[in-house]
């Protein structure tokens, strides 16, 4: 004699076959020995609670979303604590804001995203209007060669001129409007007070190549693969987010410690 389910125990247990992946269905439903008739009203009766409760394949999808994203969370929190000494004390990467702030911020940029280039100010805004958060900052150049050209000439500013005249560059480099072309870049250094022979001469410098690589490695390693990113403590927020949403962030990590 046919099984005949009710039709939300159909739906749920369609719902649990396809999130876990096997053949056992909910509360006890095994699909593996159903005969080919049974399988057949299983689908009827799936296919018409559905078309009468459309509300809860939405359900399903949200909690799908709600338990994958959990488990990235998961997963960046141990990324972040099996690479901590890279992110937070590589030794060379520029470190601004409250240095002995209980919060650290861990950038990694490209100079020509659209993305990277609308967090600035209000990773700035964050940073000023809080006062005890460090920020480090990774040249990560993703977009190309005028990328990388950008972030050649900032890392040069730094071995040349200090961690100071840097942050002015990337300052400056993040909000510039023209292809870093040499003249371009000569008459930005200039501006900036900077001596521009000096740093141009820096920007083929091997240190150069390998802070890069070292970061591209890094990133990598952390299944970073696109700008900006941020490592908040010890989250991980990929892709551009906005203040309110980065300093709830920051009262979610202060709360917790």
């Amino acid at each position: 004699m046919p099984i005949r389910l009710p039709r939300r125990m159909a739906a749920l247990a369609l719902a649990s076959t396809l999130s876990l992946g096997t053949a056992a269905g909910a509360e006890g439903v095994d699909l593996s020995t159903m005969t080919p008739e049974q399988r057949e009203l299983f689908r009827a009766e799936v296919r018409a609670y559905l078309l009468d409760n459309p509300e809860v394949i939405m359900e399903a999808v949200n909690a799908l979303e709600s338990r994958q994203a959990e488990q990235q969370a998961q997963g960046d929190v141990q990324l972040v604590q099996d690479h901590a000494e890279a992110l937070f004390d590589d030794g060379y990467s520029y470190v601004g804001g409250n240095p002995d702030g209980d919060i650290t911020i861990v950038e990694f940029s490209d100079y020509r995203c659209g993305y990277c280039r609308k967090a600035h100010p209000e990773i700035s805004e964050l940073i000023e209007s809080d006062g005890n958060i460090r920020i480090i900052l990774k040249e990560f150049p993703i977009l190309g060669e005028a990328s990388t050209t950008s972030s050649r000439f900032a890392l040069a500013t730094l071995l040349e001129a200090g961690p100071e005249a840097y942050k002015t560059m990337h300052d400056a480099l993040i909000t510039l409007q023209q292809d870093p072309t040499e003249p371009v870049l000569r008459r930005l250094a200039t501006t900036l007070g900077l001596d521009a022979d000096a740093i141009l001469a820096r920007m083929g410098d091997e240190e150069i190549t390998r802070r890069i690589d070292d970061t591209r490695a890094l990133a990598r390693d952390m299944q970073i693969n696109g700008t900006p990113s941020f490592v908040f403590g010890d989250q991980m927020l990929r892709g551009y987010v906005p203040l309110d949403a980065m300093r709830q962030v920051v009262e979610e990590l202060r709360s917790e410690g």
